[in-house]
């Protein structure tokens, strides 16, 4: 087994703006492993808001290598590595290679069938007049994302409602409202037809959910990394947003979707900002999900090659070109 790790930078069609802040390219770092000739490749975002850089991902991995070339396997990796962006690369990785070295498809190594699915499409924070604009220019798709940010957030909604009067909205407020806020504005939510809310409070400050209306339901993001913190999620949300970055592989990701279902919780399969080949695993995790957005290339001015193909409505399965 041989192991490489390097970085990739994809540029942002525009800029993409969230509570936090904003940015112009995506940057992720890749893992190959390279066993008996075949190659497999897994793609991770290093996210600042859970303590991550493109540095300390790349550090992770390097101290990793002597252990990935002399026959790691993935259930080892499980236990060495905590549920965040470094072992989600090596972790998709090492799937990419067995379906390789097998000589089967993902679909076929995990029986579950490959079917198209409906993405979300994202609309980031502006002024009520640009996500206007946005939201008309994308009033072709079933389902919209829009992210908030807390003061003036009805206005850009009702703006978004205005340019796209027949799509479905779901919102994220990416930890950005109070539950004061959040009460004054629900029934103008409601009003608005809005879908789903995603992560209206801190990840650490959210435990007011267990006590307010949630008439709209209300998805767990930053709160939900893995199946340890289920335990405090079954009350306060509805649903939450499996993302391979947060759960740390493909591998945990089947775990927590499986476990979430058995709690109750609806599932929304969600990404970091990155190419194609992030979406593939998290395409496997889609398939049966409630709400998937997986809309990362779209964004992007670029893509990698053999990426995912896009119709107005749907993403269609990926190729063997590309991962799996």
């Amino acid at each position: 087994m041989k192991a490489q790790v390097y970085r990739n930078s994809w540029p942002i069609r525009g800029s993409f703006t969230i509570s936090r802040g904003s940015k112009t390219q995506a940057d992720t770092v890749v893992v190959e492993l390279e066993s008996e000739g075949f190659v497999g490749r897994g793609e991770c975002v290093p996210y600042a808001r859970y303590g991550e850089s493109v540095e300390s991902v790349e550090a992770e991995l390097a101290e990793l290598i002597p252990k990935l070339e002399s026959g790691m396997s993935r259930d080892e990796l499980q236990k060495v590595l905590p549920s965040a962006a470094a072992r989600n690369a090596i972790d998709c990785a090492m799937w990419d290679l067995e379906c390789k070295l097998k000589g089967c498809s993902i679909w076929q190594l995990l029986d579950i069938t490959s079917e198209p699915v409906e993405t979300a499409f994202t609309i980031s924070i502006d002024s009520p007049q640009a996500m206007e604009k946005a939201a008309s220019q994308n009033a072709f798709r079933p389902l919209l994302k829009v992210k908030l940010g807390g003061k003036g957030d009805i206005e850009r909604l009702k703006a978004v409602r205005k340019g796209a009067p027949e799509s479905k909205i779901i919102i994220d407020a990416n930890e950005a409202w109070t539950p004061e806020l959040y009460q004054q504005i629900l029934p103008e939510l409601i009003e608005l037809d809005i879908a789903m809310i995603e992560q209206p409070f801190p990840a650490n400050d959210d435990e007011a959910l267990k006590f307010l209306p949630r008439p709209i339901p209300i998805c767990a993001d930053e709160s939900c990394h893995d199946r340890e913190t289920l335990s405090k999620i079954v009350g306060r949300y509805d649903m939450i947003n499996i993302k391979i970055d947060k759960t740390g592989g493909l591998t945990e990701g089947l775990l927590l979707k499986e476990q979430a279902e058995r709690s109750g919780l609806k599932v929304m399969v969600g990404c970091m900002l990155s190419s194609s080949l992030s979406m593939a695993p998290a395409f496997v995790l889609a398939q049966g999900a409630d709400i998937v957005d997986l809309d990362g290339p779209l964004l992007l001015s670029e893509d990698i090659e053999d990426g995912f193909v896009f119709t107005d409505k749907e993403m269609l399965p990926f190729t063997s070109n590309l991962w799996g």
